[in-house]
């Protein structure tokens, strides 16, 4: 079975990196839209890619130039499916009458644009079970666990302190994540403001050392807190921290895998599924709304004044952990024996639990 993956973030390229371990490197081609360090995650694990095309260009520019770069690779490399979270990866699969799967954590409504230009050329829709895919449900495939999981469970990932020592010393230490919020579904959204983050850093550094890692360039006054590191290693440096806070959806997604305590700090605070899900019934996450600057000081002082925070959060991450399924190796049997397992997910849901 020959495969193209089609890669359009970061967090992509980590949702499927346990998939490509495990597949011949001739049995598959992956391609991308550059975004962030993207690149250099794959480089990282001498992954070899194809750039058809890249976050500076126009949306609309970018989207009929890679169709078309990635229609003529596809007519190369014939494909027998086709598996990602690109629009246009699956237009390219209609045209040749192949399977696609794209994997979902947003709601429908949230990402109503790209929902509507993909999900009608998607085979089947794999989602977390929380996750809203609006009309679409026909084609939906939910799944026990979250994209995170694919690699942060406890069976894909060990936080190793040797790489954040080697780094940054020992001192106990803050993580702040900053994103450009300019993804078709970050329309109007807002983050963490300079006049916010000059207030966190005050705050948190009377207590704890503060790195940023950023999305988008730092102004100078920023450089010293910044963390320059291997994209790589960047859960490792997650996983050790006292806490966590960003604008980052993923990033706090990823903080809650991991059991670290976390603030999202943006526009989505209460509307996604997912992270509704680890807010209320985890207690593995606190989202706050910009217009709400007060409660997120707030909150960061109850964080730094808890000194049994890190333990509250282990504790919630166990229950999670006894939930949830190994995602990654649920995709791998989902995909190399479809569609037999979609019929068997049909008609019984509860299989998935052998991948624990």
């Amino acid at each position: 079975m020959k495969i193209i993956f089609g890669l359009g973030h970061p967090a992509h390229f980590h949702l499927y990196k346990e998939l490509f371990k495990n597949l011949e490197r001739n049995s598959y081609k992956i391609v991308i839209t550059d975004k962030d360090v993207i690149k250099k995650l794959l480089d990282n694990e001498n992954l070899s890619y194809e750039i058809i095309g890249n976050s500076k260009q126009n949306k609309i520019a970018k989207l009929f130039f890679s169709t078309v770069k990635l229609f003529k690779i596809a007519k190369q490399f014939k494909p027998d499916i086709f598996i990602g979270c690109l629009s246009q990866l699956f237009w390219v699969s209609k045209i040749y009458r192949k399977k696609g799967f794209f994997n979902a954590e947003d709601d429908f409504k949230y990402t109503f644009i790209q929902g509507l230009i993909t999900y009608p050329f998607v085979t089947k829709i794999l989602t977390p079970g929380s996750v809203d895919v609006g009309f679409f449900k026909y084609k939906q495939v939910k799944y026990e666990s979250f994209h995170k999981l694919a690699y942060l469970h406890p069976n894909r990932f060990t936080p190793n302190f040797e790489i954040v020592k080697k780094a940054v010393g020992e001192n106990p230490f803050v993580l702040i994540r900053l994103v450009n919020l300019n993804a078709y579904h970050d329309i109007k959204a807002k983050g963490i403001s300079e006049k916010v983050l000059d207030e966190l850093i005050s705050k948190i550094s009377a207590k704890f050392a503060v790195y940023i890692t950023s999305e988008k360039p730092l102004s100078e006054k920023y450089k010293a807190y910044q963390l320059s590191i291997n994209p790589s290693d960047i859960h490792h440096f997650l996983a050790f921290s006292q806490f966590f806070i960003g604008d980052s959806q993923s990033m706090t997604v990823e903080s809650a895998m991991l059991g670290i305590p976390n603030i999202k700090f943006n526009s989505f605070a209460g509307r996604i599924s997912v992270l509704e899900e680890l807010e209320h019934k985890y207690k593995l996450t606190i989202g706050i709304n910009p217009v709400d600057e007060e409660k997120l000081f707030q909150t960061v002082n109850d964080f730094l004044g808890n000194k049994n925070l890190k333990e509250e959060y282990r504790l919630s991450r166990e229950k999670l952990l006894n939930d949830k399924i190994d995602v990654s190796a649920f995709f791998a049997w989902f995909y190399s024996n479809y569609p037999a397992s979609a019929k068997i997910m049909k008609e019984n849901p509860d299989y998935q639990f052998n991948f624990n």
